[in-house]
């Protein structure tokens, strides 16, 4: 096999930061056995390797000549599945062990907010203690209880307003049939909020099989909350067989889309498994989220010394913060009336 590499090398000085612009060559090679042509291009000290031709075959890529990404690592690309199918013998092993570091960078990453959002009317973070928000069947909206108290305290003062819903003003339905019906007209027009309610409707009523399939197609749609209600459902075996490699991959789905429980309980599934390291980092992100469990978690990885004391100290700030951006004066008198109630 030969190897050609050609490059054109510009050196810029710019703030400590080396900037290289790499042009690539083409390279004619007469030999049978095939080539590969790889580009060395480096952005700020940074290097990448970016294969501009088929792992296998060598055909380099041209105009009439498209290569794709069929490879999970990205490091290599193929002109077709079938010169996948050659080269995988020699490229799987490496494939997997890139694949999986991957996977670790997006896994692991700290997301800007829990899956929750915010409230759509006052715009600050729900907080992921889900009772403290209300599900809006008629738009499939989650309301934070300080903008429904406020809402409801406009509508006493003005004495003749209708109860009408904080977000789209819709008349709240009178029964629970009227709430089944609403939600099913979202289930209907393709809403994975409104699937993944239904789903827990169904598991409330014993219809495991029923809220799995809900659950399931709400995922394939996008709705976080029902990875983590399909990851329980293969964990626990209601609805479907058990599967273990299945609740992993939903609860990732999950947590990383910033879901704190799933979060929770793939550190305590590493725990259990003995990767206490993983574990410990799952712990903090779920806590830098405002997750109560998963701080009380990490103080005992701190105690027992898996766990050092800036990164818990930083866990704990971040945990406070999290808390402190939930709270409003809305919501608090919101909390003091439901505790009255």
């Amino acid at each position: 096999m030969a190897i050609v590499v050609i490059q054109q090398i510009n050196n810029n000085q710019l703030d400590s930061f080396v900037e290289v612009e790499v042009a690539i060559v083409s390279s004619i090679l007469s030999l049978s056995s095939a080539a590969l042509i790889f580009v060395m291009s480096g952005v700020n000290g940074s290097e990448r390797n970016i294969m501009m031709c088929c792992a296998a075959c060598g055909i380099t890529g041209v105009d009439d000549v498209k290569l794709k990404d069929y490879s999970a690592c990205e490091y290599v690309r193929y002109c077709s599945v079938q010169c996948q199918e050659d080269h995988r013998p020699q490229h799987k092993r490496a494939c997997k062990k890139r694949a999986a570091q991957l996977r670790d960078e997006i896994l692991f990453k700290q997301p800007d907010s829990s899956y929750l959002g915010d409230c759509p009317i006052c715009c600050l973070p729900h907080p992921i203690d889900q009772s403290k928000s209300s599900l809006m069947a008629c738009c499939s909206k989650f309301i934070c209880d300080g903008c429904d108290y406020a809402n409801q305290i406009r509508e006493f003062d003005g004495r003749s307003l209708e109860d009408k819903c904080p977000f789209c003003r819709h008349s709240p339905p009178e029964s629970q049939e009227e709430v089944m019906k609403n939600i099913m007209k979202r289930v209907e027009a393709n809403d994975p909020i409104a699937m993944s309610q239904m789903g827990r409707e169904r598991y409330k009523e014993g219809d495991y099989k029923g809220a799995f399939e809900y659950d399931s197609k709400a995922a394939e749609l996008g709705d976080v909350g029902a990875h983590f209600n399909v990851s329980c459902l293969f964990r626990d075996g209601k609805g479907v067989e058990k599967d273990t490699e299945k609740e992993l991959h939903h609860l990732e789905e999950a947590a990383i889309a910033g879901h704190p429980d799933a979060r929770y309980n793939l550190g305590c599934l590493e725990g259990k498994s003995g990767r206490h390291e993983r574990a410990m980092n799952h712990f903090i992100v779920s806590a830098n989220m405002g997750h109560k469990m998963s701080l009380d978690s990490l103080k005992k990885g701190f105690m027992a010394g898996l766990v050092s004391k800036g990164d818990f100290a930083s866990a704990l700030r971040a945990h406070q913060a999290a808390i402190d951006a939930t709270k409003s004066p809305q919501r608090e008198t919101a909390e003091a009336m439901r505790q009255l109630m």
